[in-house]
């Protein structure tokens, strides 16, 4: 029924983020048209919060080895903006977009969805 899902991340410097996306976290990617970029990411899997307040929708890169990852991304120049914290549900961090924005990586220390079989 469904082929994928397609995350938009609003910046307030799109060409800047898309290079670092491209060039730095090595995401492939294909012209939409007129330079508008689309990547292709890791196998994905959606969770359903309860909430109080206002709806909001929140957008995490997985990987396997937190440490590794930060390691790798600072030989490329990349500083954590947010050191590792531990939860019951994973350990997150957060590196920083060229723009500013903050991006929030997490190593999960729960089921994950995205190796279920079809």
């Amino acid at each position: 029924m469904f082929v994928g899902s397609h995350v938009i991340i609003y910046s307030g410097d799109a060409e800047a983020d898309r290079e670092f996306i491209g060039e730095v976290l090595g995401f492939p990617q294909v012209d939409a048209g007129a330079g508008w970029l689309i990547f292709r990411l890791p196998p994905a899997e959606v969770a359903v919060h309860p909430s109080d307040g206002a709806e909001r929708h929140e957008f995490y890169l997985m990987c396997e080895d937190i440490e590794a990852l930060l390691d790798k991304l600072a030989e490329a120049g990349v500083e954590v903006s947010r050191e590792i914290t531990e939860a019951g549900w994973g350990r997150l961090a957060s590196i920083p977009l060229p723009s500013g924005a903050s991006l929030p990586v997490y190593q999960p220390l729960h089921p994950v969805a995205y190796d279920l079989p079809d």
